[in-house]
């Protein structure tokens, strides 16, 4: 595989660009005085014009997020290993947490998720999805500390560990599903077609890697974490109980829409097809979703893929397409014309594009009128539901309405 690594001063994160091939360059972003990209939406796209209004600049940020109950916080993750806040809209100067000593950062490596238990108010638990120095793959688990802006960064317990035979398609996305349980998007093991194996980690029910896990990660009897009794693969005979949903390639950003509990995944491709996978809240319990045997609806090796699940939308790189960047179904409020659409985008092409998913199939796709966001890194939402846009070359976003 070769690496898509575009030319930036932050080395350019081969995590979202983690796909292959030779997708179009992003281009540069028309950006205001105020600090804001602006852009009249696309003909049937949102009726409402939008822009994305700049919260700040950051060291390489990956991923937004805030816990539920926290209307006045936001977290930005910055790949070499430190979590800031944004408190009122001004960045604080002390980070919420610092574990860059921990973190091995660079290409798809480094601080990569962050996610705060349901109950955070109370018990202070949050989780975080890092690379750490031998190059493993770790959830550990944290505890706010005596300021809700600072945390406890001597309370680390490692949750769960994964090897990656390589360094890229490490995973990075952690959520907590509708049901308060953890999800985490794994990584197939990195390097081309899936290589590790005889046919690979994804298909392998035996490996962790190139799936979705679903775990109580609580501390429970002396075991780091509990699988829960509904998992699909609990008691069958070689299989990861851990193991939720399967078949998947680079699953870099995935999330639950706050309204209903679906599922968007979106899968990193390698030479030719970029995908978003989704399932109804529940649906995607013990799903396969294609790979290596698929990617996306394309044949990619002979081999068995049982019961595989197509994706609802795809993308190909002679279109300039290379990495996707899943996004969020969008519950603002304050944009009633994003309402129930799903916003996602692209490392290379740094298009904001808007789709309705349904089981089985995606409709009305296309552009929302904003200029290109080079570097495009995630998406993020905050505990009000408001979306965000994120650049691996520092800028973090807000979708607003102009």
């Amino acid at each position: 595989m070769r690496a898509r690594m575009l030319a930036t001063a932050v080395a350019a994160l081969g995590l979202a660009a983690c796909g292959s091939g030779d997708g179009a360059s992003a281009t540069t972003t028309a950006r205001d005085a105020a600090g804001t990209v602006t852009g009249a939406p696309a003909p049937g796209a949102a009726a409402t014009r939008l822009r994305l209004a700049r919260i700040g600049s950051f060291n390489q940020p990956v991923y937004v997020t805030a816990p539920r109950a926290d209307r006045s916080r936001l977290m930005v993750v910055e790949q070499p290993g430190v979590i800031r806040v944004v408190r009122g809209g001004r960045t604080l100067s002390r980070p919420f947490l610092d574990i860059h000593a921990r973190v091995t950062a660079g290409g798809e490596r480094g601080l990569l998720g962050l996610a705060f238990a349901p109950d955070y108010a109370v018990s202070g638990r949050f989780y975080v999805y890092y690379t750490d120095r031998q190059g493993r793959q770790v959830v550990a688990e944290y505890r706010r500390g005596a300021s809700a802006d600072v945390a406890d960064a001597g309370s680390a317990r490692i949750v769960l560990r994964m090897q990656d035979p390589e360094s890229n398609h490490n995973g990075g996305s952690l959520n907590f599903g509708p049901d308060d349980l953890l999800y985490i998007g794994t990584g197939d093991g990195g390097g081309a077609n899936d290589q590790h194996g005889r046919r690979g980690n994804a298909q392998n029910l035996g490996s962790l890697l190139g799936k979705l896990l679903r775990i109580d990660p609580r501390e429970s009897g002396g075991r780091p974490y509990t699988v829960p009794a509904s998992n699909p693969f609990t008691g069958r005979s070689g299989a990861r109980p851990e193991i939720y949903a399967y078949g998947l390639r680079n699953p870099w950003r995935y999330s639950f829409d706050r309204s209903t509990g679906d599922l968007a995944i979106g899968d990193v491709g390698q030479d030719a097809i970029e995908e978003v996978d989704f399932a109804r809240r529940g649906r995607a319990r013990g799903v396969n979703y294609g790979w290596r045997p698929w990617e996306g609806r394309r044949r990619n090796f002979d081999e068995p893929a049982p019961g595989a699940v197509f994706p609802v939308l795809t993308k190909r790189h002679p279109d300039g397409w290379c990495s996707i960047t899943g996004g969020y179904v969008v519950r603002d409020p304050a944009l009633p014309a994003l309402a129930g659409r799903y916003v996602y985008g692209d490392f290379c092409l740094g298009q904001i594009r808007a789709v309705r998913l349904r089981a089985g199939h995606a409709t009305g796709d296309g552009g929302i009128g904003l200029p290109r966001v080079p570097n495009l890194s995630s998406f993020g939402e905050d505990a009000r539901g408001r979306v965000y846009v994120v650049a691996l070359d520092g800028p973090v976003y807000r979708l607003v309405r102009r």
